[in-house]
């Protein structure tokens, strides 16, 4: 046998034992192979990203226009709270205005505002202050219990921007089983099984970048 052929079968066993090798680690592919994936071009990449944070700063703030129209006056003044406050939040306020119905309507319908007092304007306090009064005056009580909000939207949004103060108006349907008692205990007003649904629009006010977060209860209507 000559020379060249022993050196062929050498170079064959040599293949051979690699690919065994090969197999051993790595395993065996089957199937379709996607073809190599081919790296960007920097450039390209640097271009793609600029036109991205052009079209994310360019656009409307949804957390303002999911609530409000966009370029309207209210989504104006809601802008311009934002650039007073950075940290203001459209959507966390108004879960927590939520809250806050709740638990203003409830003081009230127990006739414990003063639980809540730090939460309202002087004005407000003081309106229900003296429904409060003139109920038990007449030996009225009322027995309530908070169902739910069924409906929360925010109607208008105002702010000055000399005195920093803003102003958000908001509009509930919340839902409540309400009963009115008199001295004797009987019920002369609601029924513990019917569910009555109660319209508001109250509006809220705080001077944007102030250290007191709190929000105070400014205004009520229906």
């Amino acid at each position: 046998m000559s020379s060249a052929i022993i050196q062929l079968l050498v170079l064959a066993g040599i293949a051979v034992f690699l690919i065994l090798r090969l197999r051993s680690v790595l395993g065996t592919r089957e199937g379709f192979e996607k073809p190599p994936v081919q790296m960007p071009d920097p450039a390209a990449r640097r271009a793609d990203s600029r036109r991205a944070f052009e079209v994310i700063e360019g656009g409307p703030d949804t957390d303002i226009t999911d609530h409000v129209e966009d370029g309207s006056p209210a989504a104006k003044a809601l802008a311009a709270m934002k650039l007073a406050e950075p940290g203001f939040s459209v959507g966390e306020f108004l879960h927590g205005a939520r809250g806050a119905y709740e638990m203003i309507l409830m003081a009230f319908e127990h006739g414990t505002i003063e639980d809540v007092a730090a939460f309202l304007a002087p004005d407000v306090r003081d309106s229900f202050a003296e429904v409060i009064r003139l109920r038990e005056e007449q030996g009225l009580s009322v027995d309530a219990n908070f169902v739910g909000v069924r409906e929360l939207s925010l109607k208008d949004a105002t702010y000055d921007r000399e005195t920093g103060e803003a102003e958000l108006m908001v509009r509930f349907v919340g839902e409540l089983t309400s009963v009115v008692r008199n001295e004797a205990g009987e019920i002369v007003e609601g029924s513990p099984s019917e569910i009555k649904r109660q319209r508001d629009v109250w509006t809220f006010a705080r001077v944007m970048g102030s250290d007191d977060p709190n929000w105070q209860l400014v205004a009520t209507d229906e």
